[in-house]
């Protein structure tokens, strides 16, 4: 009520009229209106003047961050005597307005803001469509409704959590993966999770910290979360029938916690653990360096990234840590040729193997192909999740030995761009 009552006195609307209404929506719904046709008329560059007229207090002022900068991008923070936020960014190259984004995150019970609603402008400041957060009894995030042109339910909706459903266990080789979680609400993964004597899911959320690691990264943005997970499972199950997934989401608010992940995932009886993902600071990888070396039967087959350089130089982690239990795999063509845009290392890169236009389940559950080195890491992990299968007392020496004596020197690299060389078909037994 209260976010209502300022948002009338800004706007000049009627307090108990818009009081029969959703409060947090309609309000929501005015100030983004009224944004974009302040940021549209003020050229995208006066933002004490787009403050002036919101009444908002301006806060932060910032050009797209270096690794991504574009030229004419303006983004925008501003801040209510409420503690409210608006969030901005406006793309205007040469000072003509092209799209407008726009984000209002409003307080919650608990006294944080957090984000309620967003659209999508055009130049002409009209409103092409916009999605808004709804949240459980809980205070978390249940589901993103999909919205038209006049913020008003498409009809469309996507969870943000869910439930895992009851199963048993499928029994075979447990497999862990560490990525943004899956969504176990398919059916075609949800019977292949590795679950205890009761039915309980073996996997874990170190991101929100509870058993449920539901497919959701919302680093790039809570309205547009990247599903990630649930396409690289969707490789490992297919070309490991004989695989039982333990699936984790990792622990972006705090990697100190990957310590726990590998020690929960030893526990419950993992030998290969799959982690298609990287950073550029070997600090936040610490703690998972000391908790893989001290484990040295445990298998780590990682990605070796997309950034387009020699890791050997320009160091990606965890793929560049010294460990001799790791094993670190990029993306190549169906031909042995390294794949564009993919890292790759004579030292610290051990194997190619074809990762480009590969047959994924998406996170609705429809297929459709990804490329990139993190869907080479899952073809890997099924391949040593068939070796286990076929010798359940090997251990990283030596599913690492059988692995990579499968390699066979590219005919397109000389000198080699990789250590041991590409497997042309990891998917099928020698």
């Amino acid at each position: 009520m209260r976010f209502t009552l300022v948002l009338c006195a800004i706007l000049g609307l009627d307090a108990a009229a818009a009081a029969a209404a959703e409060p947090a929506t309609i309000a929501a719904a005015s100030i983004l209106r009224r944004a974009f046709a302040t940021a549209c008329r003020e050229a995208a560059n006066r933002a004490n003047a787009i403050s002036r007229r919101l009444y908002w207090t301006h806060i932060k002022d910032h050009e797209a961050p270096a690794t991504h900068r574009v030229r004419g991008v303006k983004r925008l923070l501003f801040r209510s005597n409420v503690g409210d936020e608006l969030r901005m960014t406006v793309f205007a190259p040469g000072g003509h307005v092209r799209r407008i984004t726009a984000e209002v995150h409003s307080m919650s019970p608990r006294g944080e803001a957090r984000p309620a609603l967003m659209a999508v402008a055009g130049g002409d400041c009209r409103i092409i469509h916009g999605r808004r957060i709804e949240y459980g009894d809980d205070g978390r995030p249940a589901s993103v409704a999909f919205l038209d042109s006049d913020l008003q339910p498409s009809g469309r909706n996507e969870p943000l959590d869910a439930s895992v459903p009851a199963g048993g266990d499928p029994g075979g080789v447990a497999v862990a993966v560490v990525d943004s979680g899956v969504n176990y609400t398919l059916p075609v993964i949800a019977r292949r999770l590795a679950r205890d004597g009761a039915g309980r899911t073996l996997g874990h959320d170190f991101w929100d910290m509870d058993a449920r690691p539901f497919d959701l990264d919302t680093s790039r943005s809570p309205f547009f979360p990247i599903r990630h997970g649930t396409r690289v499972a969707s490789i490992l199950l297919r070309e490991a029938p004989a695989a039982r997934l333990i699936p984790y989401r990792y622990p972006r608010p705090d990697l100190g916690r990957l310590a726990d992940l590998v020690a929960d995932a030893e526990a419950k009886g993992s030998i290969i653990i799959a982690l298609p993902m990287g950073s550029n600071k070997r600090a936040d990888w610490a703690v998972f360096e000391a908790a893989a070396r001290a484990r040295a039967h445990l298998l780590f087959i990682v990605s070796a990234g997309n950034n387009g350089r020699d890791i050997d130089t320009a160091p990606v982690y965890p793929a560049a840590l010294p460990l001799d239990n790791l094993l670190v795999v990029t993306s190549a063509d169906g031909d042995g040729r390294l794949a564009a845009g993919s890292n790759w290392g004579a030292r610290h890169v051990d194997l190619m193997v074809p990762g480009e236009e590969q047959p994924v389940m998406n996170f609705r559950g429809a297929p459709t192909v990804s490329s990139g080195s993190s869907f080479a890491v899952p073809r890997v992990a099924a391949l040593a999740a068939r070796l286990l299968e076929a010798h359940p007392g090997w251990r990283a020496p030596e599913l690492k030995r059988a692995i990579v004596a499968r390699a066979r020197p590219s005919p397109y690299h000389r000198p080699p761009v990789v250590r041991h060389g590409w497997i042309a078909e990891p998917d099928r037994d020698e």
